[in-house]
């Protein structure tokens, strides 16, 4: 069941209560004024809702409802049929899966430890390729923007990135770039379809990663910190090089990475004392089946 209000006949526009679920349909094309009409008679003769009418006359179907509801709610999540992302995406096309739940507590213990006074960046970090680091980073943004945090996703593995494919950005220019001199943070990319959330994808693959991320990483966070207020770093898996721990240091804090049945506890607890060594702070490890 789900509660919206109908329009009323004489005032159908779209300009007029635009969080209703009409005029939701109507803004976004799927009805018209004479299509409205019948919705609001039928809904009238029947006793339904807004949506189970327009639904019964065959004019809009269940993803409609739920991509209507999600913008009434102030909680934007994707459908099946919208292919503007990839599928990895499990916070914006499943929000409701167990996997998902299992994101919002590490949302809620990062909110609660981390995410406080003057703490406002994250390195997700992981000792091998595969294990899931990126994945998880992306969907964390996504539950973190989904709770009306201003977050900002910066993929720093200028190795291997990925975060450019999962949301499939355009853009040509990101980290790299900015931290080369050749681009300005403009280059960070708002996320439109999902509330507060903007991407810096890595950008040019530089032939000297390291010698980058060291040399301008912390002025760049810097510049960025009072404009977000969660910046969640995807890194380099530890075993391509020393990257995931720079990058950690210039956060001060790190959230670690294993994938089920693959990555080897002696390899994330070496990680994991590596961090420590270096005066970072380890937040907690995710375990990832997917």
């Amino acid at each position: 069941m789900y509660a919206v209000e109908s329009l009323i006949p004489d005032k159908l526009s779209k300009t007029e209560n635009p969080t209703s679920m009409g005029a939701l349909f109507l803004d976004a094309g799927k009805i018209s004024i004479t299509d409205a009409e019948a919705i609001i008679a039928l809904q009238k003769r029947k006793g339904l809702r807004f949506g189970e009418a327009a639904k019964a006359l065959g004019l809009i179907n269940d993803d409609d409802i739920q991509k209507a509801l999600s913008q009434q709610f102030n909680f934007p999540f994707l459908v099946a049929s919208d292919h503007d992302f990839s599928q990895e995406l499990v916070a914006a096309y499943h929000p409701f899966s167990p996997q998902v739940e299992a994101l919002r507590a590490v949302r809620g213990q990062l909110m609660l430890r981390w995410f406080i006074d003057a703490h406002k960046t994250l390195a997700i970090v992981s000792p091998s390729r595969g294990d899931g680091r990126s994945h998880v980073a992306a969907n964390l943004a996504i539950v973190f923007s989904q709770l009306g945090e201003r977050t900002l996703l910066i993929d720093a593995d200028l190795r291997q990135s990925r975060q450019q494919g999962l949301f499939k950005i355009q853009s040509a220019y990101g980290l790299s770039d900015i931290l080369a001199g050749r681009a300005d943070m403009a280059a960070i990319t708002r996320i439109p379809a999902f509330r507060d959330l903007s991407v810096l994808p890595a950008g040019t693959l530089p032939p000297n990663p390291v010698e980058l991320i060291s040399r301008g990483l912390k002025n760049c966070l810097k510049q960025l910190q009072s404009q977000f207020d969660v910046i969640l770093i995807d890194t380099p898996s530890a075993d391509q090089g020393i990257d995931a721990q720079i990058i950690a240091s210039q956060c001060g804090g790190a959230l670690l990475v294993a994938r089920q049945h693959q990555t080897r506890l002696n390899d994330l607890q070496a990680l994991k004392d590596l961090l420590h060594d270096s005066g970072n702070q380890c937040l907690g490890a995710v375990l990832n089946d997917f």
